[in-house]
């Protein structure tokens, strides 16, 4: 009796597992990508060691509410912004490439299907129609004077995370354009970059040059991805690409940046999703007073990088 119910819990625990995994392999005859988030603060294309990693500033701003801003001294400053640049790659064994469609304007959003090459015949979904998996992400189209273009939701996301694993500030990043903007540093280990022609080839020349219907608001369609070997990147400079830090106080913490976080994209890998830096923050004259006074800027010290981690302190 006691092998019988210790078969049955085996089997139970096997359909649980099964069910709650990811299925990378559901298709063995289709080439996955993989997405690799790099070190926050890395600039794209690098290999994530710290010292490569000064694609980062504190920038003290007058306006809290506004996307960007000009960095000002701390005697006329109301906010205290820790910006970097984020960059995801895709290291996997086809492109990313995913297709948003709407019926009509009426329709503020385009749903998202995503497209998988065939690794048989090499074919390339060219369609949202011919897409063959349907996502949890959506676009929308972005309107400030910065974009202008349909934007990709819920993509990536960034935090500052205490030791303790309590998370205190997240990101205020709206949606992302995705395109082939630069080449991974370890694209020569990859197989199945784009050669100079073939299926692989066409859709790179369109990733590269993509810029997601932009001025084209009324554009029922929209293609966005990265081709294997490259990677697509947000600098520092761009609007809400940092974390509000003026209420944080002295200590280290974990700048983390996760791609894929709610894993509505298939890939052939998970464990490189997030990436992370160890850092210390630390007010040299006192924090900001109740009246919102800054003393002085703070001092910030990357102390670790910690490639494919979500935690580093």
């Amino acid at each position: 009796m006691f092998r019988k119910f210790a078969v049955l819990a085996l089997v139970a625990l096997t359909a649980v597992v099964s069910a709650s995994a990811p299925r990378a392999d559901a298709a063995p005859s289709l080439l996955l990508p993989d997405l690799r988030q790099a070190p926050p603060g890395c600039a794209g294309g690098s290999s994530g060691e710290l010292p490569l990693c000064t694609a980062w500033d504190v920038c003290l701003v007058i306006d809290p509410a506004a996307p960007n801003g000009r960095c000002v001294a701390p005697s006329v400053a109301k906010a205290v912004r820790l910006r970097f640049t984020s960059s995801e790659e895709n290291v996997g064994d086809g492109p990313l490439l995913l297709y948003g469609r709407r019926d009509s304007t009426k329709q503020a959003n385009m749903t998202v299907r995503q497209a998988l090459r065939n690794g048989t015949d090499g074919a390339i979904p060219g369609s949202y129609a011919a897409a063959q998996r349907a996502t949890g992400a959506y676009t929308y189209y972005e309107p400030a004077l910065a974009h202008q273009h349909w934007h990709l939701m819920n993509f990536e996301h960034f935090s500052l995370v205490s030791r303790q694993g309590k998370t205190i500030v997240t990101d205020r990043k709206n949606g992302f354009c995705l395109g082939d903007r630069f080449e991974v540093h370890d694209a020569d280990r990859l197989a199945n970059v784009p050669g100079d022609s073939g299926p692989d080839a066409d859709l790179a020349e369109t990733l590269r040059e993509n810029m997601c219907r932009h001025h084209e608001p009324t554009a029922l369609e929209v293609l966005e991805g990265i081709s294997v070997g490259s990677g697509d990147d947000y600098k520092y400079t761009v609007d809400f690409q940092w974390l509000d830090i003026t209420h944080v106080p002295t200590g280290t913490y974990d700048l983390v940046n996760t791609v894929n976080g709610d894993r509505t994209l298939l890939e052939t890998n998970y464990r490189n999703n997030s990436s992370s830096v160890a850092l210390s923050i630390s007010w040299p004259q006192g924090m900001p007073g109740a009246d919102g006074t800054i003393p002085a800027a703070p001092i910030i010290r990357m102390m670790r990088s910690c490639p494919g981690q979500p935690s580093c302190a």
